[in-house]
């Protein structure tokens, strides 16, 4: 039975790649179960680093004797965490060379809120401060380095527009070309750079072009940069690697490339096009999970029991694609938890002969991963991470979930055009680095549409202190709306309760989490217009659903787990994509928008996006789930 109805999901939490040697925290607390035999199609499993069977049965090396138990020892009480070096005195003094001084300080001392706080209000034309084009360019160094790219933006303008003549003028335009590579105007970011005086900064200049300029995720912006920018050479070279070896090249860019290679003096080698793999009836993909064969014991088999589900989701699309005639062989290889497995395995050498290869989970074999993707130009799909600095440079890897930035951006899309009301926000995140990805993407999204973030605040949800201080001075009434980029348990029932204390009604974007939160009941925010960046929603009405979970239960004598699910909905959606277009299929995603899923609600690479930007809206309604932004409507 094929399951590739349009389907939605049930309200699991947010997953993220679980940390080294932890299943993420939606992984189900249950006795793990071994993958099942395929009953169609053959799988051909490999066991550590050695070779697949021709049995089609997992090996499994012998055993190696344990480690000696560490000896016990007493508890340790944990030392005070270091509180870094003593703050400036004086600070916020009325004396503006105290202030600079201070603000010089602080930036060395990475206390970047801080240094902003001292050196803004030196910045002003009319201060008459000596040193005030000094302060201005400080400002937008600790702004970028904050990653407050609008701020540092802004800073630099009126640099440039007020002390045009400051002597170190060309730093600015540097570190401009920086903010605006980063904003993803790569237009303006050529601009500015070319206007820093011919001599100076030149091999970091080109630096920082071969560094972002490989970024641009689509032919069209390309095409019109070089148009602008004719004899732009890092432009030339970073398009040509794209259309020679990041599978973007068609017989229609022949002529293009063979004007680049010849205007530019490039390496014809380098940058001809290797032939494009024709389409075959069968593909091969290689699996590569830490499966941990080497550890038989009930705890290990517990703890990784996501990659057990994830595999079981994998076999069950498998068979779905032999039914339909569009058959894939799974090669599997178990990684282990560390780099050392994963090395062995790419040694391989009929790893190189895979037409796609999914994993791994954990962030450090990714990295190591997507370098052998590159390298033999084999797509990579990573099933777990939601990290989208993994993707950035490679136009090999892909993310099956939506990135962290992704998510927030689509959740500012959808809060501008949806929520109506005051264009402003407050948005506060979790102290963890997802979250501060979050917040800080959120912002800019929002306000590169024209809304305005008021307060942008780090909280630590089990300190009530931190929550207090988060919410400290906002009044809730007189803004547009609230975000709460937080999965802690804390974190609900306080805003909630701030809320009530202030009488406010406003709209709360937050994480799915809430929904589980046994803290919180469904009526408080069935109650309130609460809305949930749900990347994971199934819908338990959706026959593609119902069908999927009563084939997994036939099978597992289990009920599936998100894990299952989404190693399903990868294998179908790029199973189907090789079918379709061959291997190098990166072009047409590029090409395409999200689409249905078979299981959950969409997935979709357009524009050259490498991880899916297709992020579920939802809502409580008469304590239902509600998607709100169904594929197709934004």
């Amino acid at each position: 039975m094929v399951v590739p109805a349009a389907a939605q999901q049930t309200p699991p939490k947010k997953t993220t790649t679980p940390a080294a040697g932890k299943p993420a925290s939606t992984a189900p607390a249950r006795p793990a179960t071994v993958p099942a035999k395929p009953t169609a199609t053959p799988t051909k499993p490999a066991a550590t680093a050695s070779r697949p069977t021709s049995t089609g049965k997992t090996t499994t090396p012998a055993a190696t004797a344990p480690a000696k138990p560490a000896p016990t020892r007493p508890a340790a009480t944990a030392p005070p965490k270091p509180t870094g070096p003593p703050l400036p005195a004086n600070l916020g003094s009325t004396d503006p060379n105290v202030r600079y001084k201070n603000g010089k300080t602080l930036l060395d001392q990475t206390r970047y809120d801080l240094a902003l706080q001292e050196l803004e209000p030196l910045t002003a034309p009319g201060g008459k401060f000596a040193k005030s084009p000094e302060a201005a360019y400080l400002y937008a160094v600790a702004a970028s380095r904050a990653k407050k790219w609008a701020e540092a933006e802004q800073m630099l303008n009126l640099l440039r527009s007020e002390y045009a003549q400051w002597p170190a003028l060309p730093e600015a335009f540097f570190l401009q070309g920086q903010v605006s590579f980063e904003q993803g105007d790569f237009e303006n970011a050529l601009r500015v750079l070319a206007q820093v005086p011919e001599g100076r900064l030149t091999t970091e200049r080109e630096n920082m072009k071969a560094t972002y300029l490989p970024r641009i995720k689509d032919k069209a912006t390309f095409q019109n940069l070089l148009k602008s920018y004719p004899q732009e050479t890092s432009l030339a070279r970073a398009y040509a690697d794209k259309l020679a070896n990041g599978g973007w090249y068609t017989e229609a860019d022949k002529g293009q490339l063979d004007q680049l290679i010849s205007q530019f003096q490039l390496d014809r080698i380098r940058y001809t096009p290797r032939p494009q793999a024709v389409k075959k009836a069968s593909y091969n993909i290689g699996v590569l999970l830490p499966f941990e064969f080497n550890d038989p014991s009930w705890e290990k088999r517990r703890k990784n029991q996501f990659v057990t589900d994830l595999y079981a989701g994998l076999r069950l699309a498998q068979d779905s694609l032999q039914r339909e005639g569009r058959p894939v062989q799974l090669f599997t290889y178990d990684t282990g938890a560390d780099t050392t497995q994963l090395k062995q395995v790419l040694a391989l050498p009929e790893l190189a002969g895979m037409d796609l290869i999914i994993g791994p989970v954990y962030k450090s074999g990714s990295k190591i991963l997507a370098r052998y993707a590159q390298q033999r130009q084999i797509t990579v799909v990573n099933p777990l991470s939601q990290d989208g600095s993994l993707v950035l440079d490679n136009p090999w890897h892909y993310l099956f979930e939506p990135s962290t930035a992704s998510q927030a951006r689509q959740a500012a899309q959808f809060a501008f055009s949806r929520l109506g009301g005051s264009r402003t926000a407050v948005v506060l995140y979790e102290d963890t680095k997802d979250e501060e990805d979050f917040g800080a993407a959120y912002k800019q999204a929002y306000e590169a549409l024209g809304g305005r973030v008021l307060q942008l605040r780090r909280i630590n949800s089990d300190v009530e202190e931190s929550l207090a201080s988060g919410f400290a001075g906002v009044d809730l009434k007189n803004i547009g709306h609230l975000v709460v980029a937080s999965d802690g348990k804390k974190a609900g029932p306080y805003t909630l309760g701030v809320l009530k204390a202030q009488d406010a009604r406003l709209p709360i974007i937050t994480y799915a989490s809430w929904l589980d939160n046994n803290r919180i009941g469904l009526g408080q925010l069935d109650a309130r217009d609460v809305y949930f960046v749900h990347p994971k929603f199934l819908d338990k009405t959706n026959a593609g659903v119902r069908r999927f979970r009563q084939l997994y239960v036939q099978r597992q004598n289990l009920p599936p787990s998100v894990f299952a699910f989404t190693g399903f909905e990868l294998l179908y959606y790029f199973g189907s994509q090789l079918h379709q277009n061959g291997p190098a299929f990166q072009q047409q995603l590029a090409n395409g928008g999200p689409v249905s899923g078979a299981v959950f609600q969409g997935i979709g690479y357009p524009a050259g996006a490498h991880d899916n930007q297709y992020v579920p809206i939802t809502k409580l309604e008469r304590l239902e789930v509600e998607v709100l932004n169904p594929v197709g409507i934004r």
